[in-house]
């Protein structure tokens, strides 16, 4: 386990920021100390730092995991973010959309949320931006993108029910297939 590069935090900073903005510096200094960013086998790992000083007498090897993923660093240096990283990031998020109770599923299972499955959104809203998706009952279900924005949601009522507003993103794979060996 070591600390990110320079590189991968800048990367993973710049994924994050898309859904909490500003909020990022709320997401490392919490009331209960300070967290870090670790990465271990290609995964990023989110850990208090007294936990950390406390793992630091287990070799690499053994270690499995620390703390909390929160995505993946790639080949290709770019940062996937994992749905175990929706917990700390859904209370700071910018910009939520809550969908209806029958969207629910078939939006946890990949697909993108149509018109006829929108509750709400929140206000200003652009077209293209990252958004925490919400159930009615304000539970964090997933990450998403907005296809359209809040004006075009609104004031648009010629749209057909099938269109797409907020598409689906990350690996819910992980998330709803837990019977899957996914460390290596």
């Amino acid at each position: 386990m070591r600390p990110l590069t320079e590189e991968e935090t800048r990367v993973m900073f710049e994924k994050i920021a898309k859904y909490i903005g500003e909020n990022l510096q709320l997401l490392v200094d919490q009331p209960d100390g300070t967290y870090c960013f670790h990465l271990h086998n290609d995964r990023v790992y989110y850990v208090s730092e007294k936990i950390m000083k406390l793992a630091a007498n287990i070799s690499g090897d053994k270690l499995v995991s620390l703390g909390s993923c929160f995505g993946k660093v790639t080949k290709t240096h770019k940062f996937w973010l994992h749905v175990t990283a929706l917990d700390y990031l859904a209370p700071y998020a910018k910009y939520k959309v809550w969908i209806k109770p029958g969207a629910e599923q078939s939006f946890l299972c990949g697909n993108h949320v149509l018109k006829c499955g929108l509750g709400r959104t929140t206000e200003n809203t652009s077209q293209y931006q990252s958004v925490v998706v919400y159930s009615m009952a304000d539970i964090p279900l997933h990450f998403g993108v907005a296809a359209k924005s809040t004006q075009d949601c609104r004031f648009q009522v010629w749209w057909h029910m099938a269109v797409v507003l907020v598409t689906w993103e990350a690996e819910a794979g992980e998330w709803l297939e837990p019977g899957k060996q996914r460390l290596q």
